[in-house]
């Protein structure tokens, strides 16, 4: 068949192409969220500012906020299990990836991954520094002792004794589960001490 310049104007075939792709049903969030996204792979590739951080969060962000690529299917996963019986025909992407959250392959291969990556050479240049190590582990305990004697929670007195032997994610994640309610203060001391 063919196209006559009267037929079918310009905006039309662009406005129908638009509608075809998994941007129509965007939301301005999800536009937004992919902008941060491609501002972080931006500053993780070209600047190198924390590389393996900022690069693997800017890619699950932009998975995460792609519209209409129906690439996670929670009902998959309801219930706290894997369907497998459905998994083959309807699975998408994020759900293949998932996976490796749900049966815990991830935890194995980032202990591993940040164990290779570790260089001992200044703690075998400089064996004294492993007392650092060991004092800032020392600490975790002491605070944690401590604010148990002040009448926290013992699961309050972990979240507030892990701010000082772990990264400010870590902190979160712990509070979030052992004390929400101490959230707030607890990732700003978190982020406080890392600066």
């Amino acid at each position: 068949m063919m196209l006559t310049a009267g037929s079918i104007s310009l905006s039309d075939s662009l406005v129908d192409f638009f509608n075809q792709t998994g941007f129509a049903g965007a939301t301005w969030g999800n536009i937004a969220m992919i902008l941060v996204a491609f501002l972080l792979l931006y500053l993780a590739i070209k600047h190198k500012f924390e590389p393996l951080l900022l690069f693997t969060i800017a890619f699950g962000m932009l998975l995460t906020n792609l519209p209409g690529a129906n690439m996670f299917h929670s009902e998959l996963f309801a219930g706290g299990h894997i369907h497998w019986g459905n998994f083959i025909q309807d699975a998408g992407l994020l759900d293949y990836l998932y996976l490796g959250v749900k049966l815990g392959i991830y935890p194995c291969l980032i202990f591993i991954g940040v164990g290779a990556m570790t260089d001992f050479g200044p703690l075998i240049a400089n064996p004294k520094s492993f007392m650092l190590g060991a004092a800032a582990q020392l600490g975790i305990f002491v605070t944690f002792l401590g604010a148990y004697a002040l009448g926290f929670t013992p699961a309050q007195a972990g979240s507030i004794g892990i701010i000082g032997g772990a990264d400010g994610p870590t902190a979160i994640f712990l509070t979030a589960r052992l004390a929400p309610e101490l959230l707030g203060p607890i990732a700003v001391a978190a982020y406080s001490y890392m600066a």
